[in-house]
């Protein structure tokens, strides 16, 4: 079946119009018409029908439709595939969790692609358990998880993100800070659930309390807690990484409670065992130079320090 008259019969129906198509693919109105005339005898069918002006697919047309769109989307990745490889020296995909997403990545791809550029980098954005799956089917070169065990997967790198309370600029405590936990009791909180264990420690602390704070707004993203909380509507426990700059604008400060000094989360950056270790190792190392990272080694060297690991 020759995929040009295909390609034809699908730009005539996108535009409603022979001489719209005609124009796309650079042909004569005969000529579009012709490829249609052969597609159609091929196909034993009438594919168009004309309605006053309109231009409308009949019955089989319809059915053929779906059929010879996909048709097109594969040829047109199998010539984009001979292209990349012609034309790309490698290619890494990356796999990462919505945070390393919203807060290392910007940072952190600009400067491999300095280091190494001729390589181009796919990002898939994930959860830890369908970034693991979709390591292990190969489908990913490295990436970015929370802290997990498996027989075949190594982890080349992983730091630790402190978490801690956050608020605006002008809230009372920004100037009078707490010295302990109990002084959330009157205030309302914007709750940052992400599903950690961590994050249940923090639940256990407020269950020591004898009238936890309000958790006015629970949501599952660090991102949508840090707005709502420069909006004023809340004061949140959230992981350094996603307040970084605004900390340093002096849009947020940070309250230091002894009770949830030591919780934080992890992310491991991985790889499978089979795979070469060159490009993680690379990666691991740009990691540590990360402004974020030099800042805490500099504050906290126990701390958000990535530290590279053998296995």
């Amino acid at each position: 079946m020759n995929i040009e008259n295909m390609e034809a019969f699908v730009y005539i129906h996108h535009y409603g119009s022979f001489n719209k198509a005609a124009e796309i693919l650079f042909l004569s109105q005969p000529s579009v018409t012709a490829r249609i005339q052969s597609l159609e005898r091929e196909l034993g069918c009438k594919l168009f029908e004309r309605l006053g002006r309109q231009i409308i697919l009949t019955e089989e047309g319809r059915r053929f439709l779906p059929y010879a769109q996909q048709m097109l989307q594969v040829l047109q990745k199998g010539k984009q595939r001979i292209q990349t490889v012609r034309t790309t020296p490698e290619e890494l995909t990356i796999g990462c969790t919505l945070s390393v997403s919203n807060y290392v990545i910007p940072e952190l791809l600009p400067r491999l692609k300095q280091q190494y550029p001729h390589t181009n980098v796919k990002l898939v954005t994930a959860t830890t358990d369908q970034l693991v799956s979709r390591l292990l089917g190969k489908e990913l070169d490295i990436a970015f998880v929370r802290k997990m065990l498996h027989p075949s997967i190594r982890t080349v790198s992983s730091y630790e993100d402190p978490i801690s309370l956050y608020v605006y600029r002008d809230h009372p405590f920004a100037t009078e800070q707490p010295t302990s936990i109990a002084a959330l009791e009157q205030q309302k909180l914007v709750f940052f659930e992400c599903g950690s264990l961590d994050w249940l420690r923090i639940h256990r602390v407020f269950e020591t309390m004898e009238s936890p704070p309000e958790i006015a707004f629970q949501v599952d993203q660090a991102e949508t807690a840090k707005k709502l909380v420069l909006q004023q509507a809340g004061i949140a426990f959230l992981p350094g990484l996603s307040v970084h700059e605004e900390v340093k604008a002096g849009l947020l400060v940070r309250i230091h409670l002894p009770e949830i000094e030591s919780i934080s989360l992890q992310t491991s950056l991985v790889t499978l065992k089979e795979q070469p270790a060159h490009m993680t190792a690379a990666m691991a190392e740009l990691l540590r130079d990360l402004d974020y990272f030099r800042s805490q080694r500099q504050s906290n060297p126990s701390m958000a320090q990535p530290a590279a690991i053998t296995g």
